[in-house]
């Protein structure tokens, strides 16, 4: 198996995940990799603000918390394919530690099991 190749594929989506994370939210721990979804600017609204502007910066948060949380943990997913193939144990079952199937980590660079043991 070419590791290189799916390297690469992981790198490329990492990039996408990233600047997706980083419009929705904010990185809040490098370490564990944890992000939170950004609030729109509150404090900006005069008393006398229309109850829909308020409404709309609240789902508007919402929507990034959801995108944040959907997209942190497929980076984390990403990030623990990249440490395999540092490892050297990347493209295995970590169930039993058969090969995966190439077509499934063509689909899913990320993928931490085989098709038998999803």
């Amino acid at each position: 198996m070419d590791t290189n190749h799916f390297k690469e594929k992981l790198e490329a989506e990492l990039v996408q995940i990233e600047a997706g994370l980083k419009s929705a939210g904010k990185l809040i721990n490098a370490e564990t990799g944890d992000w939170e979804g950004t609030a729109p600017e509150m404090d900006t609204m005069p008393p006398q603000a229309e109850p829909n502007e308020a409404a709309d910066k609240i789902e508007e948060y919402e929507s990034n918390r959801d995108i944040e949380e959907n997209l942190e943990v497929r980076w984390k997913e990403i990030k623990h394919a990249l440490e395999k193939v540092e490892r050297g144990t990347y493209g295995k079952c970590e169930v039993s530690g058969e090969p995966i199937e190439l077509e499934r980590l063509e689909a899913n660079p990320a993928a931490r099991t085989c098709t038998t043991h999803l």
